[in-house]
């Protein structure tokens, strides 16, 4: 991101964007202008600044190793949870481990993005194993489970494995792209999906830049289809990019996380945690035009930019990096946390002082959340260096919560009481 004064040395912000808007703007008077994608919108530098940021050693990205750590590598030892919980690790080897979800018969997959592959980890005796059962795949970030077939959401791609837990030896696929019709691939591809209460198939489909204003009706949505791929609905619109969602226990409304612009500052706008209010399916949550708690885009603009969209539950902080969400539901954890939902804050990706690298928890009030730490220590803030990523969260069914952590490749188990994570 997410730099007040990106470029303090050499031409300048403002010299760079004007530079770079004068030449897509000529490129654009030659030839038709893009319906979709990064240069649909002259105003969207995202990919130049994206380059320019390659070429800056002052300005690279916070870099994930996507390697096997061993176990002794793997910091436990910094990370905090309140009094009375305990964190152990649960599974390692998975390199990239990003989106959870659970088989019927206990088997928890794990997708990936950069990495290209699916996990399926199980547990037998207290000891846990896990195979490869997809690999060379385009970011099949994106898994739901129902039935006793595992959804696998790519790029471009819609993937089913039909009884895969009787078969992670020899997974057989069934190619369901056409009746999925996922729209095409561009800038936040990877995917979010999980199967509703409904029964219906949700799908969190990215906006094609940064920022830039853009076709609702295919991209910055959440969205839902019977399994079968029919009967597209879309639940959210102008979401730029969310990557967790879930539906509170109770009340069975959607919750979901959103990521904010980048390049704007490195202050904001800041993430959200939103709700879809039973009735309002299809509400606008303001992408591109009005950010977080009303902050209005400085390069998208139209009049009274905030008018008609639904604003956040909660902030969720300057590039966050909030991604997976699950409502607790368990007995295990104290009374407080029943009915709350856990949020895994990835990490900044190049903000200045680095921000995010926990997990949270979602206190819901009506409309409204409030946010307080609950898993720490992947962040020193002092050095400015982090150990971990946290990504997504998943509750096993004796009420105990897993994390996954792409940076090494890990999942660790939380549990309260006398129990132990390993067991």
């Amino acid at each position: 991101m997410r730099r007040t004064a990106l470029f303090a040395t050499g031409i300048g912000l403002a010299g760079f964007l004007a530079a770079a808007l004068a030449i897509q703007v000529h490129a654009q008077q030659k030839q038709p202008r893009p319906t979709s994608g990064p240069a649909a919108n002259p105003l969207d530098m995202s990919e130049a600044l994206l380059a320019k940021t390659k070429q800056d050693k002052n300005l690279k990205p916070h870099a994930t190793p996507l390697t096997v750590t061993p176990p002794d590598k793997i910091p436990v030892a910094k990370l905090k949870v309140p009094a009375g919980f305990k964190l152990e690790v649960w599974a390692h080897g998975m390199p990239g481990a990003r989106m959870m979800t659970r088989g019927d018969k206990g088997t928890i997959f794990a997708g990936t993005r950069a990495i290209g592959k699916v996990y399926a980890i199980t547990d037998k005796g207290g000891e846990r194993t896990h195979k490869v059962i997809a690999e060379g795949l385009k970011q099949p970030n994106g898994l739901a489970f129902k039935n006793g077939s595992l959804y696998v959401i790519t790029v471009d791609k819609a993937l089913r494995f039909d009884g895969i837990e009787d078969k992670l030896d020899e997974p057989q696929v069934t190619d369901i792209s056409e009746q999925i019709n996922l729209p095409e691939s561009v800038h936040h591809n990877w995917k979010f999906a999980a199967v509703g209460p409904d029964n219906k198939l949700y799908i969190a489909i990215g906006s094609p830049c940064n920022v830039c204003e853009i076709n609702t009706g295919m991209h910055g949505q959440i969205r839902r289809q019977n399994l079968d791929g029919s009967n597209i609905e879309i639940v959210a619109r102008g979401v730029r990019n969310s990557v967790g969602f879930d539906w509170h226990p109770q009340t069975k409304e959607l919750w979901f996380t959103d990521n904010g612009p980048d390049w704007i500052s490195n202050d904001g706008p800041e993430e959200e945690l939103n709700r879809v209010a039973k009735g309002a399916e299809g509400a606008h949550y303001g992408f591109p035009y009005c950010h977080a708690n009303g902050v209005a885009d400085p390069n998208v603009k139209r009049p009274n930019p905030c008018a008609g969209v639904t604003l956040p539950a909660a902030t969720l902080g300057p590039h966050a990096g909030a991604l997976g969400m699950r409502f607790y539901t368990g007995a295990m954890f104290p009374a407080a946390y029943k009915n709350t939902a856990f949020i895994a804050r990835r990490g900044s990706w190049n903000r200045e002082q680095k921000f995010g690298y926990d997990v949270v928890q979602a206190k819901i009030a009506g409309n409204k959340a409030t946010i307080t730490p609950f898993l720490e220590g992947f962040l020193d803030k002092a050095s400015n260096s982090f150990v971990g990523r946290p990504v997504d969260v998943q509750q096993l069914p004796d009420g105990s919560l897993l994390v996954s952590d792409e940076q090494n490749g890990a999942v660790y188990r939380i549990t309260y009481g006398t129990k132990s994570a390993g067991k």
